[in-house]
């Protein structure tokens, strides 16, 4: 490469930079959105982070959409556990017995450190497995099948196991092709995961839109960190989906979690504008919350410090931010939970007013 082509790539690169950070100042925005119409899915580790979530919060999450993920807990505090018990379990690494999940699950409970699985009975849960997807196997889906067994009904509990899909977000028309395992790991498989999820989690839905129309906000994360998501290998900055007819409050609010090396970090905003939730967003009054994670490696020094191996960008379900990871107090889990906080709040006129008045001189 010459020199002048490397100056014009790195200050391309740096105006891109410059840009992202201006967008990234917004404020999360105050929606007044009903708590208790809360709904998460996710793909891959973001299924397990949903499920957790899910669990630690079943008070106020309805339901859960789990494309390619296991149970609650599965890995048990072990990186190992989540490699191999928990995405190809094995004769010598097998999954976790069902049983023992559910007693973790009442102990944590009991503690206070999730709220008590009785709220599960509601629970309406949709799972997904592709039948080419290699990364985390058929069966590790259906343990989580199993698992919701234990505290729901059998009619709430979806498994679609049919769809000849690779590790991926599975997409009517958007994305690689369907038996791919590729990033940005979304494929077209003449298949909306998306609308099945959110219809089976809510109830018959209308029409979705033929074009998202309303407004994809790049918003600040730190805030909900204690000012420091980089500790927590979360992004500085997340995003959310507002269609116009929630600008006025009053809608319900999925969160969809990303997967792997599928973060904005990693792929841009593919994920949060192909993965197909914001068009059926648009004609259900939802908002669409998407969270976003933080590829890191190891030690860093300074006030951003600490340890944490988290080298793909994935969500904490095996214990990288700590062994509380996977209840209320989980510096990710506790850190999405204020979002949707701060979505509940009455509807904030006059920072929309700012927020849209920056959006006018962009």
């Amino acid at each position: 490469m010459s020199g002048r082509r490397f100056l014009a790539g790195a200050l391309t690169a740096a105006a891109l930079a410059a840009a992202f950070a201006v967008r990234a100042a917004e404020r999360l925005p105050a929606l007044g959105v009903a708590l208790a119409e809360t709904s998460v899915s996710g793909v891959s580790s973001g299924a397990f982070m949903a499920v957790q979530f899910h669990v630690a919060h079943s008070a106020t999450v309805r339901g859960a959409g789990v494309i390619a993920g296991g149970p609650y807990f599965c890995a048990e505090g072990s990186v190992l556990r989540a490699l191999y018990n928990c995405m190809r379990p094995g004769r010598f690494t097998p999954l976790p017995a069902t049983p023992a999940l559910a007693s973790f699950t009442t102990a944590f409970a009991a503690s206070g450190a999730i709220d008590p699985p009785a709220s599960l009975a509601r629970a309406r849960v949709w799972l997904f497995s592709g039948t080419k997807d290699e990364v985390v196997h058929a069966e590790v889906v259906e343990a989580a099948r199993r698992y919701y067994l234990e505290f729901t009904a059998p009619a709430n509990v979806v498994l679609v196991g049919s769809v000849p899909a690779g590790h991926a977000m599975v997409t009517q028309d958007a994305g690689n092709a369907c038996a791919v395992t590729a990033p940005p790991f979304v494929n077209d498989c003449d298949f909306d995961a998306a609308g099945q999820l959110l219809a089976h989690i809510h109830g018959p839905l209308a029409p979705p839109a033929a074009a998202p129309a309303g407004r994809l906000v790049a918003f600040d994360q730190r805030e909900f960190a204690g000012g420091n998501a980089f500790a927590a290998s979360l992004a500085d900055t997340g995003f959310v989906y507002v269609p116009r007819a929630c600008e006025q409050g009053g809608c319900r609010v999925h969160v969809a979690f990303h997967g792997c090396r599928q973060s904005a970090q990693a792929v841009g905003e593919t994920f949060v504008r192909d993965a197909g939730y914001n068009r059926w967003a648009d004609t259900n009054r939802l908002v669409v919350l998407y969270p976003q994670t933080l590829a890191r490696r190891g030690w860093s020094l300074g006030a951003r410090g600490g340890f944490v191996m988290n080298p793909n960008g994935c969500w904490d379900w095996w214990g990288y931010t700590g062994p509380l990871y996977a209840t209320k107090a989980g510096p990710q889990i506790r850190a999405v939970r204020a979002m949707l906080d701060r979505l509940a709040l009455p509807e904030d006129r006059g920072q929309k007013t700012e927020d849209r008045g920056s959006d006018a001189k962009r």
